[in-house]
């Protein structure tokens, strides 16, 4: 896990430091719009939301394109809480519109590419210090967990030289419930990936009643009871998924709910050929 995708809990939210600071690159870029189209009376502040508007539209169209046949319903396609979105696809949205306002307004040219520069740089130097003060090895952690039947067992142990795919999730995380019957169908079809479940600070009773009231059938959960392997790799909320590859290298990492369609876009990257 990369130090930009640790996740940080604000009260009943939950954001990860990625997108903590793009909200930051969005303020840098709109004070210094402001300022730089103070004096002509100028403001490209409209047109910074929507062009990050645009970005969000473009990224989420694209995926929901890639993926057409993993949405069963236009609801699924509409809720972004899968987080489901092509980076390059709204770079292209963006870029796109970008173009065009430029174009159309010319009397915005100055202050919006100076505004738009101000937050790539101030976008840049946060995610290199983060980096740098959060360094992360992203390779597969040891930490001690439990079954339910009380043996002691460490991730390494069930790696097996495949890919190996770690949820972090509790019973009382609405999310998490949302997204464990897709865990237990995948973990059934697919053996060519090993899924390891890790409950978050519950005792093994109430993981019990929860997986025969909701009549899962899952393979290899785990207990995490000191919460030793979110604090190792920076979860603070859940649910979390961590992507290792066959040599236990981290690859993907997806915070929050999954989805049919981001379940498997995160399975291709994990088994595509090098």
């Amino acid at each position: 896990m990369t130090a930009l995708d640790r996740s940080l809990a604000l009260g009943p939210l939950a954001v990860s430091l990625g997108q903590l600071l793009l909200v930051f690159a969005l303020l840098v870029a709109t004070i210094t719009g402001a300022l730089v189209g103070r004096r002509r009376r100028i403001g490209v502040s409209d047109t910074l939301f929507t062009l990050v508007f645009v970005a969000l539209l473009g990224a989420r169209l694209v995926f929901i394109v890639r993926y057409w046949g993993s949405y069963d319903s236009l609801w699924a396609m509409l809720d972004i809480r899968d987080r489901g979105f092509d980076p390059w696809g709204g770079l292209a949205a963006a870029l796109v519109y970008c173009g065009w306002r430029l174009w159309r307004a010319p009397f915005q040219r100055r202050a919006l590419c100076i505004a738009l520069l101000a937050g790539g740089i101030s976008w840049g130097i946060a995610a290199v210090t983060v980096s740098q003060l959060s360094p992360t090895d992203g390779t597969l952690p040891d930490t001690r967990l439990m079954t339910l039947d009380g043996t002691t067992v460490d991730l390494p142990a069930l790696h097996d030289n495949q890919p190996l795919v770690v949820n972090l999730w509790a019973s009382w995380c609405p999310p998490c419930r949302r997204e464990m019957p897709l865990l237990a169908d995948t973990q059934q079809r697919r053996d060519d990936v090993t899924f390891v479940l890790v409950n978050q600070g519950e005792a093994r009773q109430v993981i019990r009643r929860y997986l025969d009231n909701e009549s899962l059938d899952l393979d290899n959960v785990l207990r995490d009871e000191t919460l030793a392997l979110g604090e190792h790799v920076g979860v603070k909320a859940m649910p979390t998924t961590l992507f290792y590859d066959a040599d236990g290298h981290l690859v993907d990492t997806h915070f929050g709910e999954l989805s049919q369609a981001t379940l498997t876009h995160a399975l291709s990257r994990l088994t595509s050929p090098p």
